[in-house]
């Protein structure tokens, strides 16, 4: 079931939420700087291309995965988190679309604020 899942989910949206966020990792790879944020990201990216039968583990918290939350939350995560929302809403009006959605929701913490956690 949770393959079924997938791969539905991969075509009615999650391909296009992966292609951005995977773009959005080659953005912060490019800067050297960057380049820890842009493989979280990345992982992030993998994570919601494949999401069911996938958990999410809080790490050691760090000063640095704070300081990149917050950037991250300022710059591009609340545009992420606001499209993610606008997509479960979609999802919502049906009852086929309701463990979508939900998994939509669920995903939107993780969108927002993707430092610390680990991708299982």
């Amino acid at each position: 079931m949770r393959t079924l899942g997938n791969i539905l989910w991969v075509i009615f949206g999650g391909f296009f939420w992966f292609l951005s966020l995977s773009l959005t990792s080659i953005l912060f790879f490019i800067t050297i700087i960057g380049i820890p944020a842009g493989v979280q990201i990345f992982k992030l990216a993998r994570f919601v291309l494949w999401p069911f039968g996938k958990s999410v583990k809080k790490v050691k918290k760090s000063r640095l995965n704070s300081v990149l939350n917050v950037i991250w939350a300022i710059t591009l995560g609340w545009i992420y988190a606001v499209g993610y929302f606008l997509n479960s809403l979609i999802f919502f009006i049906s009852i086929i679309g309701i463990p979508f959605g939900l998994q939509i929701v669920k995903i939107s913490k993780f969108v927002f604020l993707p430092f610390g956690r680990q991708f299982v």
